[in-house]
């Protein structure tokens, strides 16, 4: 059996600048995480944190079965009160390292992702699964309650969908995540990666300065009332202009409209 481990693969394109690919690496256990995964995957994400190069990150899971089946049960048996908080805080870190990533996240989702692997998936900007993907929050079938990043579920999809989800345990179909909003997008296992690559291209040839600062005031979006959101959007307009890719852009885009094309 070959060692748990995290891969980083990383794609230049020179002006264009990087796109990180990450994998969790334990396929022969449907990528679950265990303590060592985890602090791989967090410290993997949290290397980019500072990399102005960067402008986008795809999370996957090795082989086709799974992105992430989940947290070791193995390991959680043997937990108590006070090791059960370090441990949950653990994974809570992966997830708080791809949200403050300063670039859109997109999850490639292929096979299972469940429980821990569906928080780290809620964590990203974009998901995109297969068809033959499943998805699902079984912790109260284990006896615990789904904390951490399932808080982020009602958000996706409604409140009465996420206590469906995380009462009932069932597992949902890729085409049921569709519907509810947990998902974005839904393909043929042999078109998944052309999908991720439609959004990379989106995002590279977008100003990168721009994607930046539009993933900041999402997360702002998250938690302020509307007018303060409002207030923070209109900074950020501000910002924009603190360097010439505004300027560089339009004129890009008037050119083309001038020239017909």
């Amino acid at each position: 059996m070959l060692t748990p481990t995290v891969y980083v693969d990383v794609d230049d394109r020179d002006d264009q600048g990087k796109i990180a690919r990450i994998t969790v690496g334990y396929p022969a256990r449907v990528n679950i995480l265990t303590t060592p995964l985890i602090q791989k995957l967090k410290t993997a994400i949290q290397s980019f944190h500072n990399d102005e190069r960067l402008r986008v990150m795809i999370l996957s899971g090795a082989g086709e079965r799974a992105f992430i089946g989940g947290v070791d049960i193995n390991e959680m048996v043997g937990l108590d009160p006070a090791s059960a908080e370090t441990f949950i805080t653990r994974l809570h870190g992966v997830c708080a390292a791809i949200r403050n990533l300063p670039v859109p996240v997109i999850a490639r989702i292929s096979g299972y992702c469940l429980g821990g692997g569906l928080e780290v998936a809620a964590a990203c900007d974009l998901r995109v699964a297969t068809e033959d993907s499943t998805f699902g929050m079984p912790e109260l079938n284990v006896g615990i309650p789904c904390v951490i990043e399932a808080a982020l579920l009602p958000r996706l999809v409604g409140w009465g969908k996420a206590r469906e989800i995380i009462y009932t345990g069932r597992a949902l179909s890729a085409t049921e995540a569709l519907g509810c909003g947990l998902v974005e997008r839904v393909t043929a296992p042999e078109k998944l990666d052309r999908a991720v690559d439609e959004w990379v291209e989106a995002i590279i040839n977008a100003g990168a300065q721009a994607i930046r600062l539009q993933k900041a005031l999402i997360r702002q979006w998250e938690i302020l009332p509307i007018h303060q959101g409002i207030e923070k959007g209109i900074q950020a307009f501000g910002q924009a202009y603190q360097t010439d890719e505004p300027r560089t852009f339009m004129e890009r885009f008037l050119k083309t409209k001038r020239d017909g094309k």
